[in-house]
């Protein structure tokens, strides 16, 4: 178990690690809940992003992706959500299939309908916002939950209220994302993410974007109320924060995992030379 108190935000699962080798695996895990990535090959033209990559992300556990610029991690989260199409491989999100041929139902291709009910299970919290900018925040929330979900306005209202009051953003309701900060910009668009009621996330690089006094406030909410028990992905190069909420933390290099395992015995043992070198910038920054 990683370091991180109780009340992180993701239910507790024992001393154990969501990791491909199926040691101290929780006895609470369905694998029809949770992601794996089999020999998954991605090309952007002669360019190897993802070289027969391998691993297993274990059901409402949160598993921190780290690995230096070009190691393909940002391209994994989007292949997941099927936002870039793979080569090879399979990956399986909750029971649904993903190949070359696209995510697939009864075995066959799946539909643009179905795609886009397929993703509506998916939170993905990019590096940059990506809010509308004609919408105020609480129209940005509620947009997606009326327009794709059918769901009554009246109801989107209340739980989008709810939300931004969990994020400390109520009073913000009516502004438009141009007068936010990049944290409260950050903050909304977790929000949004949330009012699908996913059962799976993934960030890709949430505070990239964001200067350091900002950085604090959206790992706070990705922490302590976006992964709660649910099946996570965070892209990140925040170390004390992948120590702190992670349970599972696999370290990327050449489009392949070098390293996985526990937060501490990642971060602070690595086994590989490469993950050693990686890891110790990091500890140093």
């Amino acid at each position: 178990m990683s370091g991180r108190a109780p009340d992180a935000g993701i239910a507790e699962a024992g001393n154990s690690g969501p990791g491909s080798s199926g040691q101290g695996i929780p006895a609470k895990a369905s694998a029809a809940e949770g992601i794996s990535v089999e020999a998954v090959t991605k090309k952007f033209g002669a360019l190897t992003v993802l070289n027969g990559i391998s691993l297993s992300i274990r059901p409402g556990l949160a598993t921190a992706v780290l690995g230096p610029s070009g190691s393909g991690k940002s391209t994994l989260v989007r292949c997941i959500n099927w936002l870039e199409h793979i080569q090879d491989g399979r990956i399986t999100v909750g029971g649904t299939a993903i190949t070359a041929r696209g995510p697939l139902n009864g075995g066959r291709p799946m539909g643009a309908r179905d795609i886009a009910k397929f993703r509506t299970r998916i939170g993905l919290v990019f590096q940059s916002f990506n809010l509308f900018p004609h919408l105020t925040v609480l129209g940005n929330l509620i947009e997606a939950p009326v327009g794709v979900l059918g769901r009554r306005r009246a109801d989107a209202v209340v739980q989008a209220m709810d939300l931004l009051e969990r994020v400390n953003l109520a009073e913000k309701a009516n502004d438009y994302p141009a007068r936010l900060s990049g944290g409260q910009q950050q903050r909304v668009a977790i929000a949004r993410a949330l009012m699908m009621d996913p059962p799976f996330m993934l960030f890709d690089e949430p505070t990239s974007a964001l200067d350091p006094e900002l950085t604090g406030e959206v790992l706070k909410v990705i922490g302590g109320l976006a992964i709660r028990g649910r099946t996570s992905v965070i892209v990140t190069h925040e170390i004390g924060f992948a120590r702190e909420v992670a349970d599972w933390v696999i370290v990327m290099d050449g489009g392949r995992v070098i390293e996985e395992g526990p937060p501490a015995a990642v971060l602070d043992n690595p086994t590989t030379e490469r993950a050693r070198a990686f890891l110790g910038r990091l500890h140093r920054i």
